[in-house]
């Protein structure tokens, strides 16, 4: 693989039951900024955690926009592993990189809805792992459209 910083920057859990998800992790002790929810079932929380790292919660209404394989009935992961890449192209060359080396796509790159070049691959464990570009605030978009299909 090519040299490029790759940095882990956010943890993502797909919440089952968000709002027990939400107060679990309340009495932990972690400050959860709960967003406000639009009418259409999406459900978000964040908390932001010392040195940047970002632990942020959704349901699975959320997580179908952004991840294809949760439209399929057997969903995928509960957690996306996310990890920064310093541009959309080194997220589309390390998709491509891991894919090619026989690991499971899960959510080809794309243009998400937050701004950021996104992409998921599974580890040999299952577990989701996202690659994703810095956000460019010009390429956002609301309400959020399905992620292309693998």
């Amino acid at each position: 693989m090519t040299e490029m910083m790759l940095i882990l920057n956010q943890l993502n859990i797909v919440a089952r039951d968000f709002d027990a998800t939400i107060e679990f992790y309340r009495r932990l002790g972690v400050a959860v900024t709960v967003a406000p929810g639009p009418a259409d079932g999406i459900r978000h929380a964040r908390a932001a955690l010392p040195g940047g790292f970002a632990l942020e919660f959704d349901n699975d209404t959320l997580a179908r926009t952004y991840n294809a394989a949760w439209r399929r009935a057997e969903g995928s992961s509960r957690a996306v592993i996310n990890f920064s890449l310093p541009t959309r192209a080194a997220v589309d060359q390390r998709y491509a990189e891991l894919v090619a080396a026989g690991y499971e796509a899960k959510q080809p790159p794309y243009d998400a809805f937050w701004g950021a070049r996104y992409a998921i691959v599974s580890d040999p464990d299952g577990n989701d792992v996202g690659l994703m570009s810095p956000p460019d605030e010009t390429r956002r978009t609301w309400p959020p459209a399905e992620s292309p299909s693998p």
